[in-house]
């Protein structure tokens, strides 16, 4: 049987940072037809979430608080 690899997004926190990040990668899929993510990619990351496909991020937690112009109304 020929291993189907698949094309996902992957959000995650690393360990090193509270910043959102994500990634795009292929990953075989199981005959149940999850990913297998394989131990090395795991290695400093706490996934949060596995998206079918590559997904464009347009915000993510924080980013509109980085974006904020503040004056100094006193």
């Amino acid at each position: 049987m020929e291993t189907l690899i698949r094309k996902v997004t992957i959000i995650y926190y690393s360990d090193l940072s509270l910043e959102l990040m994500h990634e795009a990668a292929c990953f075989p899929q199981n005959d149940n037809g999850r990913v297998v993510i394989s131990d090395e990619f795991k290695k400093g990351k706490s996934i949060i979430a596995v998206c079918d496909g590559e997904v464009s991020i347009l915000n993510k937690v924080g980013d509109r608080v980085d974006n904020v112009d503040y004056e100094d109304e006193a």
